[in-house]
């Protein structure tokens, strides 16, 4: 099933909303030019259609004590094995984003420790738990991420 495609205001919401999350609907509807009940209604559809999927507060790693941050690929080492990777390591909270990928790797996972003698542990589980290979790529600075896509 297609999505249907948004309406300008709609795009016009979303990129105000992805500048500022925490913008009141007063602010959101000034931002728009729609009164206050339409932009709420708006938000709302959104929400409810799932393009707005949620609001989230964006932490500093270095500030919280985990500086370092990879991303791990991960190959199984049977392919007949099943595909539950996903499952296997969702309780492993230091996995910040999993995602099913083409290519030599089924799965890379983004990752954010308080170290290399964590990255290491951290590798042990996941070649246990899920019985892959993994390749790891440290960040080495992030000049920019989560970027609001061009709407």
């Amino acid at each position: 099933m297609t999505a249907s495609p948004l309406e300008p205001i709609d795009r016009a919401i979303l990129r105000e909303l992805t500048v500022d999350g925490r913008c009141s609907f007063t602010d959101l509807a000034e931002r728009v030019g729609l009164s206050v009940s339409a932009v709420h209604q708006r938000v709302r559809r959104l929400e409810a259609r799932g393009v707005l999927k949620g609001y989230a507060a964006v932490l500093d790693g270095e500030q919280i004590g985990l500086p370092l941050t990879a991303f791990i690929s991960l190959t199984p080492i049977d392919p007949a094995a099943p595909d539950d990777y996903p499952q296997r390591l969702e309780h492993l909270t230091q996995i910040e984003a999993c995602y099913s990928v083409a290519g030599d790797a089924s799965y890379v996972v983004k990752v954010r420790v308080a170290g290399p003698t964590a990255l290491e542990e951290l590798l042990r589980q996941i070649r246990e738990l899920a019985h892959v290979s993994t390749r790891t790529t440290v960040v080495l600075s992030t000049p920019y991420e989560d970027r609001p896509p061009g709407l």
